[in-house]
């Protein structure tokens, strides 16, 4: 039998880490919870942690998305890996094809759609996944490529349900632990990794973040995640201060709503609008003509977005927009 129990300190940091986020979501310590396990490094650690530190029952799921000739026989490794320190574990086969998010978007729909089902059927509270600060800081690098905005930049989020519109919980309780403090875990446990190729895949775009992490001493994994979880408090006041704004700056008077923007900024009206177009007319603008419709309302213009017709000046005014005209 494998030596899979981490010393008690290390264990006493992960339940802490844990339950402070189960609790935070109102739900019990003893809560049951579910771990992805891919059968990884960081998937094992977080697996051998959740199964040696936490008071409620742990159960473990493999989904093997078909996409090489191996996975298979990960799946089938990763169950006696499981069955090795007492977890009880499910094996999910999902179809993946690439579509609109591409193969990896696609495969991490397919994922968490079974996770959702495994995790409602066994009547799980929450789904844990072995994000790390590592991950974080790739995440927040590629973010910041492509021109991300504050939410963007907040990274990968603690907490949020499983898929939308679920009550179950996807918890990241490893964000603070480095991958180096994962390895550590693993090591000591003499249990047996698998190792994913396409971790070093050169055409993904976190294969170059993670190298120039790596290649870059100045430019330290813990102190970017560090700096997303600053984004994320600013981002989570911003709301506050949005939802402050809707309720206090809009009148509503038939099938019209009426904002007064006052002197908030460009952001805080971007989220108020999001708020006021969702609550009022059922729709979700899309970012760049949300950012144009403000201009325009902003210099007295008039203008239509998602079926809603604005009118700008020191009050804006919406209502549905009158429908098309047939020729």
């Amino acid at each position: 039998m494998p030596n899979a129990a981490p010393d008690v300190g290390v264990r006493a940091r992960f339940a802490g880490d844990n339950d402070a986020l189960i609790e935070a979501a109102g739900l019990p310590i003893t809560a049951p919870v579910g771990v992805a396990f891919s059968g990884g490094p960081d998937s094992l650690a977080l697996l051998i942690l959740a199964r040696s530190a936490l008071a409620g029952e742990v159960k473990a799921m493999t989904v093997d998305h078909g996409l090489r000739d191996d996975s298979a026989a990960e799946a089938t490794q990763a169950a006696h890996v499981a069955a090795a320190i007492g977890v009880p574990h499910t094996i999910a086969r999902v179809s993946v094809a690439a579509a609109g998010d591409g193969v990896q978007g696609e495969a991490r729909r397919a994922r968490y759609a079974a996770l959702a089902g495994w995790a409602e059927a066994e009547g799980l509270a929450a789904i844990l996944t072995a994000h790390h600060a590592d991950d974080q800081a790739e995440t927040v690098l590629m973010r910041l490529a492509r021109g991300a905005g504050l939410s963007g930049l907040s990274g990968i989020r603690p907490s949020r349900p499983l898929v939308e519109g679920s009550p179950i919980l996807l918890l990241r309780p490893l964000l603070g632990w480095r991958k180096a403090e994962l390895a550590a875990v693993v090591t000591a446990s003499d249990l047996p990794a698998a190792l994913d190729p396409s971790n070093a895949n050169p055409r993904f775009g976190r294969t170059a973040a993670r190298r120039l992490l790596g290649d870059t001493p100045w430019l330290d994994p813990a102190r970017v995640a560090a700096s997303a979880d600053h984004l994320r408090d600013a981002d989570a006041a911003l709301d506050i201060l949005a939802d402050r704004l809707l309720a206090d700056a809009t009148e509503v008077a038939g099938d019209t709503v009426a904002f007064t923007p006052g002197d908030a900024p460009h952001e805080l009206r971007r989220r108020t609008l999001i708020r006021l177009f969702s609550a009022h007319f059922g729709a979700a603008p899309d970012g760049p003509r949300l950012a144009h419709l403000i201009g325009v309302l902003a210099s007295g213009g008039t203008a239509t977005l998602a079926g809603v017709r604005a009118r700008g000046g020191v009050v804006w005014r919406f209502s549905p927009a009158p429908p098309h005209r047939s020729a």
